[in-house]
């Protein structure tokens, strides 16, 4: 029996993987389909997880498209930018900014080169560490996928810093708090993580929600959700957030206590 997840498209079936408006053209140029038009079981599955996450931000991109006319959509440690040339392409051709943050020089080259050829104006790209570069005084929406550690701590304090309508969030990788946590054997918690595997497991889970309520602190409606099936990456959490109110109290007494049960201190906490 053949594995699902390793098939390939031929080239007169793509079509049906694509969105509605999505070019082939596009996909080409990101090198997510081959030259012939075909797509490979990789580039099915890089695919398959941006247009995904496409569908889950498309209520803030309508949103924000609506009340604000030409808004400021960035992208931090875009990698090769896929989602910032999708978003462009399927959302802001006639109005709007995409802005895409990556700390490799070589990767914002390449995408801006990729930019400029294919006429995508308003693309622009910058490059430093999320913390230190660049942004437009006011952002709409900001995405942050697979910033490992605290980088998405850092993602977090630009879209505060910003006043950001929407967030989406894809962490990776936090090791920070589980080790704060060897620390921590007077939390009356400390029994969910004297055992390595298991400190790691919550510190990883611990530090998500201490994010998720540091935007709920802050005014925003959070929800929490997978971005793929477990088949495709175990780095599967989304927090999206969009901005409501200007502040909630009861959210910051309950992150309040949540820090003083675990003893734990992320970045995000030490930067607000």
């Amino acid at each position: 029996m053949s594995n699902p997840a390793r098939r390939q498209v031929a080239a007169h079936k793509v079509r049906r993987e694509l969105l509605p408006e999505q070019s082939p053209e596009l996909l080409k140029s990101l090198h997510l389909l081959t030259r012939d038009g075909r797509l490979n079981a990789d580039s099915l599955r890089k695919l398959k997880q941006v247009n995904h996450l496409v569908g889950l931000l498309t209520p803030a991109l309508d949103d924000v498209l609506q009340r604000f006319g030409a808004p400021v959509v960035v992208d931090v440690g875009s990698g090769n930018a896929y989602l910032g040339f999708v978003l462009y392409e399927l959302f802001m051709k006639e109005k709007g900014e995409v802005v895409s943050v990556e700390s490799r020089a070589d990767l914002s080259a390449k995408a801006s080169q990729r930019a400029g050829a294919l006429g995508f104006s308003r693309m622009k790209f910058e490059t430093g560490a999320i913390a230190a570069a660049g942004y437009p005084e006011r952002i709409h929406l900001l995405t942050a996928l697979h910033a490992c550690d605290t980088a998405t701590d850092d993602a977090i304090a630009v879209a505060l810093r910003h006043n950001a309508d929407h967030v989406a969030l894809v962490p990776c990788c936090q090791a920070e708090v589980a080790q704060q946590l060897k620390a921590s054997k007077d939390s009356p918690l400390h029994v969910l993580f004297d055992h390595p595997m298991h400190r790691r497991e919550f510190g990883s889970h611990l530090t998500n929600v201490i994010r998720a309520l540091v935007l709920e602190a802050h005014g925003y409606q959070v929800t929490v959700t997978e971005l793929t099936g477990w088949e495709h990456s175990l780095k599967n959490e989304l927090i999206l957030g969009r901005k409501i109110r200007g502040e909630n109290r009861e959210a910051k007494a309950k992150l309040d206590a949540l820090l003083q049960q675990t003893g734990a201190r992320p970045k995000i906490v030490r930067e607000l």
